[in-house]
């Protein structure tokens, strides 16, 4: 049974909910995803409900936005359905739930380095106070198990030495930088969660996430993967607006969903996990002249333009690769290499 239209997504979806997961343990439950509307989340979403279209698991999602108008946007018809119930607020305002609530993903925050310079204080808020108003919801509800969505970003400035970043590095990170908003607060957004585990036995694990990338993600989000992806789907030569040597490992949004389940039903409680495609390292240049290979009837070419862009603040980062082998311990494996996730991107586009 098809949960969306589109045929890409679909045949993610199918990927997805035939992982092998223990998703009998949803059965009949309530799911809360906090920041619904989000590129990341939206998958979250639709996998839950492709649940019960296949297996008939009958769990409930409360998804919860700050615009309802971009919901219905979003969800469309499946918001008619009785399997998901829009709680429309702002994470940061205190939280009254009457459904009894079993697992919580904690998932709202502004991720894209444009609001780093343009809205600093709402880009922490979410990732303090919101934290903070869904820890006391799941204190409250005893639930089976709580997600938060961290940040590669949170290992700040690493070392030139360093190879695959492991969960134990650290780098260095300058609180009076006004970009540390985000990364300083996803590193208390864990702090948080370790907290009320171990005083209140909020069982919680969290996910570093590095690089992700799929259909449904902005195209004017602001980084440079969205802006290439932007570019080749309207036909316009990719414009560089770096020298293009940054490198980054990139990690598509079918394996990125997986890797989120598994570590709600797998992870233990007070770790952190590394969660992208490590094998999929490419430069901003490389990935450029990849986009560029996969539609050659389109001639389009890489123009070199530097460009500042509105509040968007460029991260000091030249490489970050994730070390992966402690959610490898837990079963999951990315399989979707770079060509054929930004292709299943494009082509999801126009579908």
């Amino acid at each position: 049974m098809s949960t969306v239209s589109n045929k890409i997504i679909e045949a993610d979806l199918q990927k997805i909910i035939h992982a092998d997961l223990e998703w009998s343990r949803f059965a009949g439950k309530t799911v809360l995803i906090t920041g619904a509307n989000g590129f990341l989340p939206t998958y979250l979403v639709y996998t839950l409900l492709a649940l019960n279209d296949n297996f008939n698991t009958n769990v409930t999602v409360l998804a919860l936005v700050r615009s309802k108008a971009k919901a219905e946007a979003k969800f469309g018809l499946l918001l008619q359905r009785p399997d998901i119930k829009l709680i429309v607020q702002d994470v940061c305002d205190e939280l009254n739930v009457n459904e009894h609530v079993h697992f919580v993903i904690h998932a709202a925050s502004q991720a894209s380095p444009k609001f780093y310079g343009s809205d600093p204080v709402g880009t922490l808020n979410a990732n303090v106070q919101g934290t903070l108003n869904l820890l006391k919801l799941a204190e409250k509800h005893r639930v089976e198990k709580f997600l938060y969505f961290s940040s590669g970003e949170i290992y700040g400035v690493v070392p030139a030495d360093v190879g695959r970043i492991k969960e134990t590095d650290s780098g260095y990170l300058d609180p009076v930088n006004v970009r540390s908003c985000y990364a300083e607060s996803k590193r208390l957004g864990e702090t948080m969660c370790v907290s009320w585990m171990h005083q209140f036995h909020v069982p919680v694990s969290m996910v570093r996430i590095f690089h992700s990338y799929g259909p449904g993600m902005d195209l004017e989000d602001g980084r440079v993967f969205a802006d290439f992806v932007a570019d080749v789907i309207n036909n316009r030569d990719i414009v560089m607006k770096s020298d293009g040597s940054a490198v980054r490992a990139y990690c598509y949004l079918s394996d990125a969903t997986t890797a989120f389940f598994t570590i709600l039903l797998n992870g233990e409680n007070g770790h952190a996990y590394n969660m992208g495609n490590a094998d999929a390292e490419c430069s901003v240049v490389d990935l450029a002249d990849k986009l560029l290979k996969l539609y050659p009837s389109k001639n389009l070419q890489v123009i070199r333009k530097e460009v500042k862009k509105e509040g968007y603040l460029k991260s000091p980062v030249h490489k970050i690769i994730p070390d992966i082998d402690k959610i490898r311990t837990l079963g999951w494996v990315p399989f979707i290499g770079i060509e054929e996730g930004f292709w299943r991107t494009i082509e999801s586009y126009n579908d």
